[in-house]
């Protein structure tokens, strides 16, 4: 058996370089006070021999990583990868890295990885929606590190939050069918007990349609969450045999939404002609598809350049108390609606 190559280690940077392995700890870490000149030798030095610096001793020391967590939903939805992204690009500056934790819509799984993150000492934890269980409020509040909820307004918040209101952006897509003087109006959405932002989209709808008098039981629960295009499609289907005269239909994704178009499609309902469309979510499927989408756009950057902006002041101390950022998501007309 060939022998393994014997990793590099900090020593043989520091004796290739010229310099003490203690400045080689310095050169790697951001801010550290080493002159340019020395970190660019030193750091040419380590990728010659394939070095690479292992952070862990000095996190034990320092009591402090290199790493933010957060909890996203769905790994397929391409607004959460939208706020991960500029998430990613804000704390880049800071060396921050990400520690990514995927829950699948299952708050008991949230409270599972906030418990193994906690054990690894972040910098700061970041969470989709602000409902949690008893245990995970707990862990958070506790954790005397910055807690930014986003995606949400949530009634009793754990630190910072950067988010909207899903009930109100859907209240207002109502409000626009009504101005068209449409009365019959449909929610698709899924599994209430498990997507809470899913269900705020709901009960947004069940109350404007109370507002203005409409009946607002015409709800379609197509399955757990995330909504797929089949699901969507199915619930159309469903809703086109149980109320045909239905006028328009808010589906709680764009995803959803244009399964629901296909539907339409393929038993010749002409949309808008016959029945409006909208989603959730400004997808791009939604906006090359024929018709386009109309669509409510929660701006999923945003949230991540304003949590970026956030955690960085709440970790220079620039913060003193907890910050709310509202996003105002906008509604975009389309050519699935009238």
């Amino acid at each position: 058996m060939a022998n393994l190559r014997k990793a590099p280690t900090m020593l043989d940077v520091a004796r290739a370089a010229g310099v003490s392995p203690m400045t080689v700890s310095r050169a790697f870490k951001p801010g550290a006070m080493v002159n340019d000149q020395t970190r660019a030798r030193i750091l040419a030095a380590a990728d010659e021999l394939g070095y690479v610096f292992d952070s862990t001793a000095s996190s034990l020391r320092s009591q402090k990583t290199d790493f933010v967590a957060v909890t996203i939903p769905s790994l397929n939805n391409a607004n959460f990868a939208d706020t991960v992204g500029a998430l990613t690009e804000g704390l880049k500056p800071r060396g921050l890295q990400i520690l990514l934790g995927y829950t699948n819509y299952d708050i008991i799984e949230e409270e599972r990885l906030i418990a193994q993150f906690m054990r690894r000492k972040p910098q700061a934890v970041i969470v989709t929606g602000g409902q949690h269980t008893p245990r995970t409020r707990d862990l958070l509040r506790n954790a005397a590190i910055p807690i930014i909820e986003t995606w949400d307004l949530p009634q009793d918040p754990l630190g910072h939050v950067v988010g909207f209101s899903n009930a109100q952006a859907v209240q207002a897509m109502v409000d626009h069918f009504v101005s068209c003087g449409m009365t019959r109006i449909a929610f698709i959405g899924g599994d209430a007990d498990r997507d809470t932002r899913g269900l705020d989209r709901r009960r947004g709808f069940m109350a404007a349609m109370q507002r203005h008098g409409l009946d607002d039981t015409r709800l379609i629960a197509a399955g757990p969450p995330p909504i797929s295009m089949r699901e969507g499609a199915d619930s159309m289907c469903q809703l086109l045999d149980n109320a045909p005269d239905t006028q328009a239909v808010i589906c709680v994704s764009d995803l959803s939404a244009f399964g629901a178009l296909s539907a339409c499609q393929r038993r010749g309902v002409a949309v808008p002609g016959q029945i409006s469309i909208a989603g959730f979510g400004n997808y791009e499927v939604g906006d090359i598809c024929v018709p386009s989408i109309t669509t409510i756009d929660p701006s999923p950057r945003r949230i991540g350049e304003l949590s970026a902006e956030l955690l960085s002041a709440a970790l220079d101390g620039r913060l003193t108390e907890p910050v709310c950022h509202e996003i105002s998501p906008r509604i975009l007309l389309r050519e699935s609606s009238v």
